[in-house]
């Protein structure tokens, strides 16, 4: 009776597998696509179309899956056959759908051979924990990856595929020198340190040579001026902006790389007389209509004012030193006095003093168990040897034991992490905050600039006013500053805070207590 019912229903069947995947057990579409049919026959299962699809589902927006959905919704079908269900979804909205189009009727029917579905509440629930089981593989499979990533950088070890002059080598799981290449690459370095040739010419040059890039592809001006730029080649990985000490053999020296970044940036410079380099080009928008804010010379005074390129706009022209004083006004709000930042920077080199004494116990006692951990192993080899352990007795405890020791040994390494960075951003910005006034007071309208680039953004001109959004942690200083200045002898105690201690410590974020004295 069932099989007559599914007869009659129409089913589509789903395919997918991406090059992202790295599950040997995920069968490749063509072996999904001949267990499904085979599947559909024997349960009588009415295939009305096929959707076959190679793209990742870990992110909505996948063109098929959204087609046939969208079928679904007009009723052409009533079911999916697909061979499980992370097949139809690995992220939350996609796997949202699916649970929608059952709660409405759309979807009457989910065919997997690998899994059980009813359309009953505990057949949805089981399906929402399949998704979630999914969408869980994801998360921890990339948090995986940028721990393995982040390993690599701490050991010095090139953690991509290998960037031109290099390749992979697969044995020792690092990057050697493409000796072929590399005596190119060092020329390149060689000719543009001289500062007689451009790069348009450098690359004339070493392409004639036979200097090619992945799939023998020929090497443009803009790849020539990355890696003139990139400190790869002379020891120093540059991986999402931070720098690794890299255990690679360099190409070239040190020297030779900073007279090349000499050479650069005396080509940068602008030219000709006419052309001004005004402090705030290209730092302002518009309030109003959001265009880029220029700057112009007008009877010997900067003038800022909106480009007005997209719609018509009322601000007005604003005075150059105006704005600069605004901005000093602005910077004045996030300081904080020496005495006070002194006492609260004492107090947090105190508090770093104990907690590296708490966590060097913790470590001891880590290395500790390691070493336990390793007697342990030696025993179980002699009782191995000994023929006191089968061979699968001996494998089992090893493998446990093994395990304690990975976790073991990386709670040592993220322990001591933890110790070597928990402060620093939190004493950076107290001294940040404390030469605030100082350089407000300064007639550097660069430093000032910059220094307002560290503790705001967004930074808009509007009726001729300067506004801007303080970032997290100055946001904090701006309010007790203020407050400070309402009462004649209050004192904020940043460091003992508990909501110092949330977020990543790189971007504090806090509720400060306040005490009077």
């Amino acid at each position: 009776m069932n099989n007559m019912n599914h007869q009659t229903k129409k089913f589509f069947l789903y395919a997918r597998k991406s090059t992202d995947e790295p599950e040997r057990q995920v069968l490749s579409i063509e072996a999904q696509l001949f267990e499904l049919q085979e599947y559909a026959k024997k349960e009588g299962l009415n295939i009305v179309r096929e959707f076959v699809e190679s793209k990742t589902a870990k992110e909505p927006g996948r063109d098929i899956f959204n087609d046939m959905i969208t079928r679904i919704e007009e009723g052409e079908a009533e079911g999916i056959v697909a061979w499980h269900p992370d097949r139809l979804a690995r992220n939350s909205i996609d796997g949202g759908k699916i649970i929608y189009l059952i709660d409405t009727g759309k979807i009457s029917t989910l065919k997997f051979p690998t899994f059980w579905f009813d359309s009953t509440p505990q057949g949805k629930f089981m399906l929402n924990i399949a998704f979630g089981q999914s969408k869980y593989y994801v998360d921890n499979l990339s948090e995986n990856i940028r721990r393995g990533i982040r390993q690599k950088l701490r050991n010095g070890i090139w953690p991509a595929f290998a960037p031109l002059g290099y390749i992979n080598d697969k044995e020792k799981r690092c990057i050697v020198v493409d000796k072929k290449k590399a005596k190119y690459i060092r020329k390149a370095f060689e000719l543009y340190a001289t500062g007689e040739y451009p790069l348009s010419e450098i690359r004339k040059r070493i392409n004639l040579v036979g200097l090619v890039g992945k799939k023998d592809k020929m090497l443009s001006v803009s790849n020539y001026q990355y890696m003139l730029k990139n400190p790869i080649y002379y020891g120093v990985i540059r991986y999402n902006g931070e720098f690794h000490d890299g255990k690679h053999e360099p190409i070239i020296t040190k020297k030779l790389f900073d007279s090349v970044a000499e050479v650069m940036k005396k080509k940068s410079k602008p030219k000709g007389r006419n052309l001004k380099p005004y402090v705030y080009r290209g730092f302002f928008y518009c309030g109003e209509c959001g265009c880029f804010i220029t700057t112009e010379t007008q009877k010997g005074h900067n003038y800022l004012r909106c480009t007005k390129r997209k719609n018509p706009c009322s601000q007005k022209y604003t005075r150059e030193e105006i704005i600069t004083s605004q901005i000093q006004e602005e910077i004045k709000k996030v300081s904080l006095s020496s005495a006070w930042v002194d006492v609260c920077v004492q107090e947090l080199e105190k508090e770093r003093t104990q907690e590296k004494q708490t966590e060097s116990s913790f470590a001891l006692k880590l290395r500790n168990e390691l070493v336990e951990i390793e007697q342990k192993l030696d025993n179980l080899l002699d009782l191995q040897l000994n023929g006191a352990l089968s061979q699968s007795e001996y494998v089992t405890k090893k493998t446990k034991l093994l395990k304690q020791k990975i976790d073991i040994s990386e709670n040592l390494t993220a322990s001591k992490q933890k110790s070597d960075n928990r402060f620093e951003p939190l004493i950076r910005f107290l001294k940040a905050t404390n030469q605030a006034e100082n350089i407000a007071l300064q007639e550097n309208p660069e430093r000032i600039r910059d220094f307002l680039k560290k503790i705001g953004s967004n930074f808009r001109i509007a009726d001729r006013t300067l506004v801007l959004d303080f970032k997290n942690a100055f946001k904090i200083a701006e309010k007790y500053h203020a407050e400070a200045h309402c009462a004649e002898a209050i004192s904020y105690d940043f460091t003992k805070s508990e909501n110092w201690r949330r977020g990543r410590d790189s971007n504090p974020r806090c509720d400060l207590t306040r005490t009077t004295h």
